[in-house]
């Protein structure tokens, strides 16, 4: 009974003051479809990052000894590794997994020298892992399983040593007996487009790390998954089976992009705080001036015999009534500009000009926006909460009317 006699004046209502009406769900919408805009372009662009990083060589999930996350030192190696690779191989959902070892040394040329990373690598494996290798144009060719004391080194760092496919560099690097040293033949220059990254290449076999170091068997183990939302449970699955070594995610591995990414989720949470706070108080605003202008007909009310609860309901589901239409409007005006940011997406690379990228990771030039259906939720969640929670003043205060001093007024 409660329930339809407030329904009842509250759909009068709304429809008395057409105008009124439509304009506060036009407000909570426009205000919502800004949140919406957001969230998409927030949860696109960290999709991109951890993606390019991801993809860039850090993977999903990287296996490394125990002690390599305290001071990532590049002689350490992983225990009982091929018990490892195993697990990761009986892993559900696992798209592609590399190993690798890692080592400082120095590239010279004539009088020319360069400091770089030395990364050893499975051929054939890190071509299909890496976009720094499939994406990047390669003169000359990738490294081959077969191939002994060749290297794959970036465009900018051939610059800097003006060097050229099939010459030989000369590199000096500290292994387990000491000072080592070794001539590799350069087989292929990649070019990223990137001059920071491409400075830092320099790709060799596994196996002649191993004999360049002395130190036997891969440093790390990374993973690549086809969902990266499951990289919290993976992680956990994996870590519960393997035991001589640890399993950690790409945020322990580059912590700079995990901080961005956080940094943008918590920028989002505030803008919607505030757009919420911006729509409650308008709709507040707006169901108080309603309410001062409608206290005889409350008044009335009273006296026939409505109680106060029923005139709660009816203002609450005035408010409700908005805030659907605001949703609605939201998902038009927010989701359309959100289906385009999936669709054809911003390009960050020509917005801002110049050299798009950040050290290690090869950045797609293009973000595009997060569209499902849970932008449908997000609306109506937004909505909703905000019109019911402003109209929770004008309610109480809807039910202070004193009827017969609101008859004499």
């Amino acid at each position: 009974m409660i329930r339809s006699v407030s329904l009842k004046y509250a759909r009068r209502s709304l429809l008395r003051h057409t105008r009124r009406t439509i304009l506060s769900i036009i407000g909570v919408g426009i205000g919502c479809a800004i949140a919406l805009v957001t969230a998409s372009w927030i949860r696109g662009g960290a999709e991109m990052q951890i993606r390019a990083v991801a993809e860039s060589g850090a993977g999903h999930l990287r296996i490394v000894p125990q002690e390599w996350r305290e001071n990532r030192e590049d002689s350490l190696r992983l225990v009982n590794w091929q018990q490892s690779l195993k697990e990761v191989d009986s892993l559900a959902g696992v798209r592609s997994m590399v190993m690798r070892a890692r080592t400082k040394g120095m590239l010279a040329f004539g009088n020319r020298m360069a400091g770089v990373e030395i990364m050893g690598v499975e051929p054939d494996k890190e071509k299909a892992f890496n976009r720094i290798v499939n994406k990047g144009e390669i003169t000359g060719r990738y490294l081959l399983p077969d191939d002994v004391n060749k290297v794959v080194i970036g465009k900018e760092l051939a610059k800097r040593l003006d060097v050229e496919p099939d010459d030989d560099l000369y590199v000096t690097l500290v292994g387990r007996d000491g000072i080592e040293s070794a001539m590799l033949r350069i087989i292929g220059i990649i070019d990223t487009g990137s001059g920071e990254l491409d400075a830092a290449v320099c790709h060799v076999r596994l196996s002649d790390i191993e004999k360049l170091t002395g130190y036997t068997g891969p440093a790390e183990i990374s993973v690549l998954l086809y969902d990266y939302k499951r990289i919290e449970s993976a992680r956990k699955l994996l870590s519960e089976k393997i035991t001589d070594n640890e399993v950690i995610t790409w945020m322990e591995v580059n912590p700079a992009f995990a901080a961005n990414i956080k940094g943008d989720t918590a920028f989002t949470r505030v803008l919607v705080g505030m757009i919420v706070l911006v729509v409650c108080l308008g709709i507040a605003s707006a169901q108080l001036t309603a309410v001062m202008e409608r206290r005889r007909e409350f008044a009335i009310l009273s006296a026939i015999g409505m109680k106060g609860r029923q005139i709660i309901v009816m203002v609450v589901l005035e408010a409700l009534f908005i805030g659907l239409g605001g949703a609605l409007v939201a998902l038009m005006l927010g989701g359309s500009l959100a289906h385009y940011l999936a669709t054809t997406g911003v390009n960050l690379e020509a917005m801002i000009g110049g050299e798009f990228s950040v050290p290690d990771v090869l950045l797609d030039p293009y973000i595009y926006g997060d569209f499902g259906y849970w932008l449908i939720g997000y609306a109506l969640g937004i909505s909703i909460c905000a019109t019911l929670f402003a109209s929770i003043y004008p309610a109480w205060k809807a039910t202070r009317v004193d009827p017969a001093k609101a008859m004499r007024t």
